[in-house]
């Protein structure tokens, strides 16, 4: 009897371990699209991604390099330090300006930022974090007013 009792306990233990298995590997599955790193344009150009991986890039518009051809909008996305040419078809979000913020997410092919989204500030003081700890680092960040 009680080699049954130790059977059953066994698979129930085993049985728990496939289950939480099965559960880990279906959130991963989940997530695989949903996680997005993100890079400011000195990491781009230093060591850039493969073309098959999508993610966020984020700087300043470089001033004078805004080139809209209808909805084709191409520009420079900078840092500071690097720029990446970007190119974006649709519709530009409202606070979209030159010398201002933006995230983009899309694939970098051939030495140009290939957009499917761009997102602008949110307010006159919003910078990505990352962003700004890279404009910081390169002594270029001038902080706002604080009236």
């Amino acid at each position: 009897m009680k080699t049954l009792k130790k059977r059953r306990r066994i698979q129930v233990i085993v049985m728990a371990f496939v289950a939480l298995g099965l559960s880990v590997g279906l959130m991963g599955y989940a997530f695989r699209d949903g996680i997005n790193f993100f890079y400011s344009p000195t990491q781009v150009v230093d060591n850039p991604p493969e073309a098959t991986e999508v993610f966020r890039i984020g700087g300043l518009v470089e001033e004078g390099s805004v080139v809209k051809d209808g909805t084709t909008v191409a520009f420079r996305v900078t840092d500071g330090v690097q720029s990446v040419p970007v190119v974006y078809d649709g519709i530009l979000p409202d606070l979209f300006e030159e010398n201002q913020g933006m995230v983009g997410q899309g694939r970098y092919i051939n030495g140009i930022f290939e957009a499917f989204e761009i997102l602008a500030k949110h307010d006159e003081e919003y910078i990505p974090k990352e962003v700004l700890d890279v404009l910081k680092e390169n002594g270029t960040y001038v902080a706002p007013d604080a009236s």
